[in-house]
């Protein structure tokens, strides 16, 4: 009898929580952050501390508890721009201080790179989610209008700023999504069908 309690036991598996949630909460943050500095609000030590943090060690450590899920689209996007924050704010570090310099062109085609990245990621979103589908292509838009900004087209970082800031908050609709369904027991805040079909 006790050996049966004991194999009850140990299949017993203890509920886990979904990574996503500090994640989306660490991309939504730091990218709101950011564009107040753009907008003049605040300065720029908040963006620092918060790219570093939140934004960039958190969706690192998101990203690989996705690998452990075997969610390869959670893995590569949460590793993927958690080093992308903690690659900016060492940049942003390296021009203070004169170590690698980079300048507005060098940056510019910095984020060519990672419009690229997030093309792929637009194109695996559409098969997830409306609201997934809606995150990827707001946030290709403010990359593309951050490529401009940067090369020639300076006026182009305001614009990008509002963009992303509805980037940043269309992701936390993402994140307030996963988070009320497991608190409600119930799906509380859509996220729609996929745009791509099989």
């Amino acid at each position: 009898m006790s050996e049966q309690i004991l194999v009850s036991n140990n299949n017993t598996q203890q509920k886990m929580g979904n990574p996503a949630v500090a994640g989306l909460g660490g991309f939504g943050l730091a990218t709101l952050v950011l564009q107040f500095h753009n907008l003049g609000w605040m300065g720029l030590g908040p963006v620092i501390w918060i790219g570093l943090i939140f934004g960039g060690l958190a969706q690192m450590v998101a990203g690989l508890q996705e690998m452990k899920t075997g969610n390869n689209f959670g893995y590569c996007a949460f590793t993927g721009y958690g080093a992308f924050w903690i690659s900016l704010v060492l940049m942003l570090l390296g021009n203070q201080f004169d170590i690698y310099p980079a300048s507005t062109t060098d940056i510019g085609w910095f984020m060519v790179g990672w419009t690229l990245f997030t093309a792929i990621l637009w194109v695996g979103a559409m098969r997830i989610s409306s609201a997934l589908a809606i995150v990827f292509t707001l946030l290709l838009i403010g990359f593309v209008l951050l490529d401009l900004a940067h090369f020639g087209y300076p006026e182009m970082t305001v614009v990008a700023a509002y963009e992303l800031m509805l980037t940043a908050l269309s992701a936390w609709y993402v994140m307030a999504h996963i988070v009320f369904a497991d608190v409600f027991g119930r799906d509380v805040l859509p996220v729609g069908k996929p745009w791509l079909g099989a």
